[in-house]
């Protein structure tokens, strides 16, 4: 099963963006898809306020995972880190026009009245598992 299978798999069986995109890399970079899947908990739905796409929040942490810094002022490693984000966004951005969740969507899911319209619309079994799915991609792409 290939990465983006298995973060739709994880996303059709309840996780939520965050979750689903962090997971599939955690075990690469030492971190139990466990773990993964409760750190990645709260980021979804743009951490609940329809702000940054879980899927890209998600991928930051599979950054992090892998070029984060563990030493204070290693200024090198925190530079490293802060590039490649840059780099993954800015990918997403060209991809799909924005990274923030109310844009991707087109509702502000942080409100119910907006949550049940994208709902109804099925833009989470669409939109968002399109987004899960350019996530996986892009950090394959970029060799994670």
């Amino acid at each position: 099963m290939t990465r983006k299978e298995l973060a739709t798999k994880y996303f059709s069986q309840g996780f939520n963006c965050s979750q689903s995109v962090f997971a599939v890399f955690s075990e690469k970079y030492g971190l139990s898809k466990e773990l993964a899947l409760k750190i990645g908990c709260g980021f979804g739905g743009g951490m609940r306020n329809a702000e940054v796409c879980g899927a890209v929040t998600g991928a930051i942490m599979v950054i992090g995972l892998r070029y984060g810094h563990v030493i204070g002022n290693d200024d090198d490693s925190k530079t490293l880190c802060y590039q490649k984000t840059v780099e993954f966004t800015t990918a997403f951005k060209n991809m799909n026009k924005s990274i923030i969740c109310r844009d991707l969507l087109g509702h502000d899911i942080s409100d119910p009245i907006e949550m049940n319209k994208a709902a109804e619309k099925g833009l989470f079994k669409t939109t968002c598992v399109e987004m899960i799915c350019n996530a996986v991609e892009l950090l394959e792409q970029l060799g994670y």
